[in-house]
């Protein structure tokens, strides 16, 4: 736990408590700030109480003794309509921020390394926590992935924090001083909580407002938004890495045909890495490759360091090989940009798709149709996907994973094809049907563990 002695003696109020919010009040009340802490849900507040931390809603006490207000991020605070709670604080003239702004001024001194992007952010991350871990530094990951800004470990002056920070959060954060800011990619999420696209890119934007004088920008070259966003940071004399997977740079990192190239010159073959699969890893290589470079990594030792990356959990993660057929769980691709990413890996695919559809839906995974032998539908996008996938590819309504775990073994099964994948990739959200999409993945992981048959070493 990392406390925040610079609050000790004042009131903070806390807005929301789950993981991060039951970090952010114990981290406080051990530094000695007061905390009163609220949730809109009952059992989140028994949670709290239970915890020890005092509970009392914000448009009942006084909230003007509050120095600030530390919000959840997975809480509306403006777009599409503001919480009553946040609307009372601005009135009041009370700072509304998130943990990761806490941890900012409870470890001034630290290096501080983010990521951020539509997608990749979560396998950018670990990966990049592993680089520096493998090459000596001490360093801690966590943020929008895994571990709550305060709850990650006391790091001195040489540690290095890697943060993954969402739209959310990069909202809520202002005095973050970054050694590192990595942007992968900008395609359409969230445009609820931003109020259109514009909102989100802006809200993407605001992670270069935290790069420190003599910081390093690493920014995908691979969309319209990033690049005029690269620019816009160079323009303003900041040092600017762009990465690229799609083509060849002359100046920056690509990694195109399985060659991971710097400045042009192929320094890895990444077809190797077996846990890197796919040009959209190549993106994620190249840009730990970019961060690890500017803080001082050879560029030998970075790729040593790749090569013994395990994985993350949820995302393309191998389950098991029982009968010959593979199955993946990719329970993190929770829109269609992403479950693309693990299509395009693999040619026969059958597909568990469904929960809460994102802006789209799956209309744009079309060109990938072709690969998907059978879709097993699940949750509220059920019906709307069976429409898009009407006459293009063959689907059975499933509605829940279980049964759509079985069905699509048992079609792999009989269909007897070399290289059959059953694939967990929903392009959607998982709280129809599941608390998040980790619960999602586990619940994959645990169907798969009961299926008989002869399974791979």
């Amino acid at each position: 736990m990392i406390q925040v002695p610079s609050l000790k003696g004042k009131a903070v109020a806390v807005m929301g408590l789950g993981k991060s919010g039951l970090a952010t009040a114990r981290a406080l009340m051990a530094g000695g700030a007061g905390v009163i802490a609220w949730d809109d849900e009952d059992g989140a507040r028994r949670a709290g109480a239970e915890a020890a931390i005092p509970i009392a809603d914000p448009l009942v006490i006084n909230l003007a003794k509050a120095a600030l207000l530390v919000w959840s991020p997975g809480i509306a605070h403006t777009h599409p309509r503001p919480h009553a709670v946040a609307d009372r604080a601005r009135a009041l003239g009370i700072p509304i921020l998130c943990d990761v702004e806490l941890l900012a001024l409870a470890k001034p001194e630290a290096h501080f390394l983010a990521v951020s992007g539509t997608n990749g952010k979560s396998t950018t991350t670990t990966l990049l926590a592993h680089v520096l871990d493998r090459c000596g530094r001490a360093v801690a990951a966590g943020g929008n992935l895994g571990t709550a800004a305060l709850d990650m470990p006391e790091l001195d002056a040489d540690g290095r924090y890697v943060l993954e920070l969402s739209s959310y959060q990069l909202e809520l954060v202002d005095t973050l001083s970054l050694d590192v800011a990595i942007l992968l990619n900008i395609t359409p999420d969230h445009l609820g909580r931003h109020g259109g696209m514009a909102g989100y890119v802006e809200a993407k934007r605001r992670l270069f407002r935290q790069l420190k004088p003599g910081g390093t920008a690493v920014i995908g070259a691979d969309d319209e938004h990033c690049r005029a966003i690269a620019d816009e940071v160079e323009g303003r004399g900041l040092k600017v890495v762009r990465i690229s997977s799609q083509r060849v740079l002359a100046k920056g990192i690509s990694a195109v045909d399985g060659l991971l190239l710097e400045d042009g010159r192929a320094v890895a073959d990444l077809t190797g890495i077996t846990r890197l699969p796919g040009s959209h890893n190549g993106q994620n290589a190249c840009a730990v490759f970019a961060a690890a470079r500017a803080d001082g990594l050879t560029a030998e030792a970075i790729i040593t360091a790749l090569a013994s990356y395990p994985g993350l959990a949820h995302r393309q993660e191998l389950v098991a090989e029982i009968d010959d057929v593979l199955y993946v769980n990719d329970s993190k691709a929770t829109n269609a940009d992403a479950a693309e990413k693990a299509l395009v890996c693999y040619d026969r695919i059958y597909w568990i798709i469904g929960g809460q559809a994102k802006d789209g839906g799956i209309a744009a995974l079309e060109p990938q149709f072709h690969r998907i032998v059978h879709a097993f539908l699940i949750g509220e996008a059920a019906e709307a996907f069976a429409a898009t996938l009407d006459g293009k590819v063959p689907y059975t309504r499933c509605g829940e994973l279980a049964k759509a775990v079985a069905a699509a073994r048992n079609l792999a099964v009989s269909d007897g094809h070399e290289g059959a994948v059953v694939l967990l990739s929903p392009a959607c959200a998982s709280w129809d049907q599941f608390k998040s999409f980790e619960h999602r993945g586990e619940t994959f992981r645990q169907l798969v563990g009961a299926i008989p048959g002869r399974r791979a070493p």
